[in-house]
């Protein structure tokens, strides 16, 4: 691809892939300290749980069983505490220590806690990066979080994209995935199904309903412009089959993860003796480049909008999405 402008941390090789891919693996986007310090604060945050004042939500990815209740729905611009699904019995009791029960904690750890938003609003290469890989025009973040895939119990997560979960019209979700510790094949490490964002359009969205709660809702599809692929488009993700050959990609402490809103990934349980913690974020283009509608689970409020990225808005973006 062709860039108009000096990169500033970008190579164009690593561009190039990452449009080719779907995902990109950044080794080494934050320092020693920098994760370090993202771990000692997750840790602590663990610490301050308190079970006794939580509604004892579970949370899954999955589409039959997707948490749908207000303390999940308000989180938006809090820090909540999100447990596994099999972390609480039937008389809504912790099965595990309280640290050992937790899923996820998040959704405004980029907002409110000063450890997370300085690697993530305040981070001058992150904004470096924003502008070489040009996905957006005017950026803004949302939904941060820290998964905690913990040993032997950390569930696996099933084939999904980004997009179904963070729809904007047309897609324009972005992951970021930063490891916070060591991950490989036998704790959880992410795997890639290099390329499918350019063959599997986004058929559904996870939505608000309007009797409360959240569930699904199918999209009208049309088949990708023939110029963009070259095979038959695959249907979106959660189907139980997956096609083609997953790569899996293991990263150390500090790597970034750039992930395509269409690109199909998971993980698998944790079955090691080794945790598996990671700080996630995402970003979107914001109007008039990107709509963002009410549907959404996860909302703005007047107290806390999207934060901006950049300084000033790409001119122009470089990139591809199957509709």
């Amino acid at each position: 691809m062709a860039v108009g402008q000096p990169l500033e941390y970008l190579s164009q090789a690593q561009i190039d892939k990452f449009y080719k891919d779907g995902y990109l693996i950044v080794p080494g986007f934050l320092s020693h300290d920098q994760t370090s310090s993202l771990l000692l604060r997750a840790k602590e945050l663990l610490d301050e749980f308190k079970p006794e004042d939580h509604p004892l939500t579970r949370f899954t990815t999955s589409d039959e069983d997707h948490v749908g209740d207000n303390y999940f729905l308000n989180s938006g611009d809090k820090i909540r505490y999100f447990l596994d699904e099999d972390a609480v019995d039937s008389s809504g009791k912790l099965t595990r220590d309280k640290a050992r029960a937790v899923n996820k904690i998040g959704h405004a750890l980029h907002e409110l806690d000063p450890v997370f938003r300085n690697v993530t609003l305040e981070n001058d290469r992150l904004k470096a990066l924003a502008r070489d890989l040009r996905f957006h025009h005017d950026p803004v973040a949302l939904q941060s979080m820290i998964i905690f895939k913990q040993s032997q119990t950390g569930g696996a997560v099933p084939e999904h994209n980004d997009s179904t979960f963070l729809y904007t019209s047309p897609p324009s979700a972005l992951g970021f995935w930063i490891a916070l510790e060591k991950c490989t094949s036998t704790n959880g490490a992410l795997s890639f199904l290099p390329g499918s964002h350019l063959t599997t359009p986004i058929t559904k969205r996870f939505i608000r309903l309007l009797g409360g709660g959240t569930g699904f809702e199918q999209l009208a599809t049309l088949p990708p412009p023939s110029s963009d692929i070259s095979e038959k488009p695959r249907e979106n993700a959660s189907e139980g089959v997956s096609e083609g050959n997953y790569v899996l990609e293991a990263c150390e402490p500090g790597d970034l993860v750039l992930i395509h809103g269409s690109v199909l990934h998971k993980s698998e349980r944790n079955t090691s003796a080794h945790t598996r913690f990671a700080y996630t974020f995402h970003m979107i283009d914001s109007s008039p480049y990107a709509e963002y509608d009410e549907k959404n689970w996860l909302q703005p409020t007047n107290t806390m909008p999207f934060s901006r990225i950049l300084d000033v808005p790409n001119e122009i973006t470089l990139s591809t999405t199957v509709h």
